[in-house]
């Protein structure tokens, strides 16, 4: 029997592996989570379609936006400060019932006693 024959695939399984590039593959990025707000004492977030939602009030940009009102996308079901307990629904600061609206910005609007509050969807990159 050849010896060639024999290490051959291994041989070229050798290069194979070590000729793979580390750099060129991208690490898995995830949008924020609360847990990255909440260490903050001034945070205002909420959690609907496991996207993290910030309160914009102070964002300079935000506020000279001129949008529209679109349609409902979610309302607060719950109030919460530790962010392992955060789901669907749930905000730090809203009061429960608050209703949740897309604009035709980037903008979301939350609507508590008829103030309407712009919020920032978190995505990261």
């Amino acid at each position: 029997m050849n010896v060639a024959k024999i290490l051959l695939p291994f041989i070229f399984l050798i290069l194979l592996v070590g000729c793979t590039n580390e750099h060129t593959s991208s690490p898995f990025i995830s949008n924020p989570a609360p847990k990255d707000f909440l260490n903050n004492n001034d945070a205002d977030i909420f959690l609907l379609d496991r996207y993290v939602f910030s309160n914009a009030e102070d964002v300079e940009w935000v506020r000279e936006l001129e949008y529209e009102l679109g349609e409902q996308i979610g309302e607060i079901t719950e109030q919460e400060e530790i962010a392992s307990k955060f789901r669907n629904g749930t905000a730090n600061i809203l009061p429960i019932g608050t209703k949740i609206f897309e604009t035709n910005t980037p903008v979301y609007i939350a609507v508590v006693k008829g103030k309407e509050i712009r919020y920032l969807k978190m995505v990261e990159g």
